[in-house]
């Protein structure tokens, strides 16, 4: 993603689209227990390319990194990397890439009795009614999370 011209840059978010004309194969050891430690298989070694595992639908799927905390609960941290699909309508109660009023922010979408609310998970901050008067859009679902964890 460093050599990645960015899409958008509003608000938080800064936006990118995946190159799918190049492979991301990585070696792949195969599965890792989260229990008991078990014999690593002889060291499988396969190999995984995460556009074909990330990216279900590649003419809609976008890159984003999250700039800011409102997210923390949710576990998205400020420097994460979002995977984003447009072409998956929103749920009630699922994490979206929003456009409201201008910029983007990834909230958590509430539709509660016939109103549409955009909930952070940190409690510092507020939740945001969507009204008539807004310009908003869910501009796509967060579909992964990819996380640095050094």
């Amino acid at each position: 993603m460093n050599n990645a011209k960015s899409f958008y840059t509003l608000g938080a978010l800064e936006i990118f689209c995946p190159d799918m004309d190049t492979s991301a194969d990585i070696p792949l050891l195969g599965e890792v227990r989260a229990g008991f430690p078990s014999p690593a298989s002889d060291y499988m070694e396969l190999k995984i390319d995460l556009n074909k595992e990330l990216v279900s639908h590649p003419e809609a799927t976008f890159y984003a990194r999250v700039r800011g905390y409102s997210m923390i609960d949710a576990g998205l941290q400020d420097g994460d990397v979002l995977v984003i699909d447009r072409s998956v309508e929103v749920q009630n109660n699922q994490i979206a890439v929003c456009f409201l009023d201008g910029e983007f922010t990834v909230k958590r979408v509430v539709k509660e009795d016939g109103a549409i609310w955009l909930v952070p998970e940190n409690r510092n901050f507020e939740k945001i009614l969507v009204t008539e008067e807004d310009h908003f859009i869910v501009w796509g679902v967060v579909s992964y999370v990819i996380k640095k964890m050094l």
